[in-house]
C-alpha cells in the first residue's frame, strides 16, 4: 500500500505531511478530493471485516494510524510459536 500511495504522490496524506487546510483555504476543496480518493483506495484494499471497522472514518491519516496501531504490534503468540519451532529444528 505504501508503494502504491507513493507512486501516486499520495503517501503524504497518510503520513501527516499534508494536513487538512482550514475550510476557508483555497486548497481545501482539492485536499478533500485527494483525501477522499486515498480513503477509497484504503477501504477497497482491506478485507470486508476490516472495512466495516473503518467505513465511518473520513480522514486518510486517521485510518492509516488506526490500521497501523491495530496491526503493527504483530501476533506475539505466533512469533513465539515460530521461534520455538525454529529452535527445535536446529
Amino acid at each position: 500500500m505504501k508503494t502504491a500511495l507513493s507512486a501516486k504522490n499520495k503517501f503524504e496524506f497518510v503520513d501527516g505531511s499534508i494536513s487538512e487546510p482550514p475550510h476557508i483555504h483555497v486548497l481545501h476543496t482539492a485536499w478533500k478530493r485527494c483525501n477522499n480518493m486515498v480513503v477509497s483506495w484504503i477501504v477497497h484494499s482491506v478485507s470486508p471485516a476490516i472495512r466495516q471497522s473503518i467505513l465511518w472514518m473520513d480522514n486518510a491519516q486517521e485510518i492509516w494510524k488506526d490500521l497501523k496501531t491495530r496491526y503493527s504490534q504483530g501476533d506475539l503468540m505466533r512469533i513465539s510459536d515460530l521461534q520455538q519451532e525454529a529452535a527445535s529444528i536446529k
